[in-house]
């Protein structure tokens, strides 16, 4: 289980425990529970990497403690 810190850079930060092996599109739905936004308007990125929903957190080496940037469309 890793922990991973998404601010949306409005003045609201998630922390969601996922796996390694979890989806971008698993860790969106967690996001949304915890957020009360739906998880197809949630778009996950790091700079200017914008994560597609079926490549896993372990592929594009998020690690424990991590932040990413949150944005809503």
């Amino acid at each position: 289980m890793i922990e991973v810190v998404l601010n949306d850079r409005l003045g609201k930060k998630v922390k969601v425990k996922c796996n390694e092996d979890d989806t971008v599109g698993d860790l969106k739905k967690l996001v949304a529970a915890q957020t009360g936004t739906r998880a197809e308007k949630i778009r996950i990125q790091k700079w200017y990497n914008i994560y597609k929903n079926h490549i896993t957190l372990k592929d594009y080496e998020i690690h424990d403690g991590m932040g990413l940037e949150l944005y809503y469309n």
